[in-house]
């Protein structure tokens, strides 16, 4: 900043001059490849590694407006280290009914996630309470509610079991910060590879350095302007 290598968490003041520097495999990378788009929507399969925030900017720079307006609409995020499917918006009313759609749990999220150990049971709905921590950007799980946490329901079934892991299939009927990682961790079932809430020790002798979790399909329903995608399912390419 200004010609100074800092840390994180600094504070910009206008007129603050910010670069940064890649490798050049960082800079050859691909962040993502765009697998369906129209007039009113773009559904991409984000690579694992990547901000949704740099997707984001990115697609408005590839599908700028000749006249200068708004071409591309932020509809819902995923981690960082989190691969798989993402919709935007091409227009304002796209871009309401498609957040309607993520409000009202009309959009089916449909994840796969590699996590340590076997699971109890083949299929299970699990439900527990989510506090999230605004300042650390972290969540605490409960089995009982407390004060300031929200319920939170995670359902898995068991697709592969493996050596030291198993293969899910996480639907998640409520979407609340980082739930899938936390909830599979205080079940005792971190996601491999997950930095934050898994098992570092593991990690560090299987070398796991990113977190093995697909956003795999999206589905959506009800979606009135835009109706002739009701029921259509969009599957990111990725495997774990």
């Amino acid at each position: 900043m200004n010609g100074v290598k800092v840390g994180a968490d600094c504070t910009l003041k206008p007129h603050d001059e910010v670069a940064y520097y890649m490798t050049s495999a960082q800079e050859e990378k691909r962040a993502f490849s765009v697998i369906y788009e129209d007039e009113n929507v773009i559904v991409i399969d984000k690579e694992s590694g990547v901000n949704s925030e740099a997707v984001f900017a990115e697609l408005c720079t590839l599908y700028e407006s000749p006249q200068g307006t708004q071409a591309i609409y932020f509809i819902h995020r995923l981690d960082r280290n989190t691969q798989g499917i993402m919709i935007f918006g091409r227009t304002m009313s796209a871009s309401e009914e498609l957040k309607a759609c993520f409000r009202e749990q009309r959009a089916e999220k449909i994840y796969h996630a590699l996590v340590f150990g076997k699971m109890p049971k083949p299929h299970e709905t699990c439900t527990a309470y989510l506090f999230k921590d605004e300042k650390s950007s972290f969540v605490k799980i409960f089995p009982q509610n407390k004060r300031a946490s929200v319920k939170i329901v995670t359902e898995y079934e068991v697709l592969e079991t493996r050596e030291e892991t198993s293969l899910l299939k996480i639907t998640l009927h409520t979407g609340k910060t980082h739930q899938i990682r936390a909830h599979m961790a205080f079940l005792g079932h971190p996601v491999v590879g997950d930095e934050k809430y898994g098992d570092h020790v593991r990690n560090k002798r299987l070398h796991f350095t990113r977190q093995r979790l697909i956003a795999k399909s999206l589905t959506l329903q009800r979606c009135g302007a835009l109706a002739y995608l009701n029921g259509r399912t969009f599957t990111s390419e990725k495997d774990l």
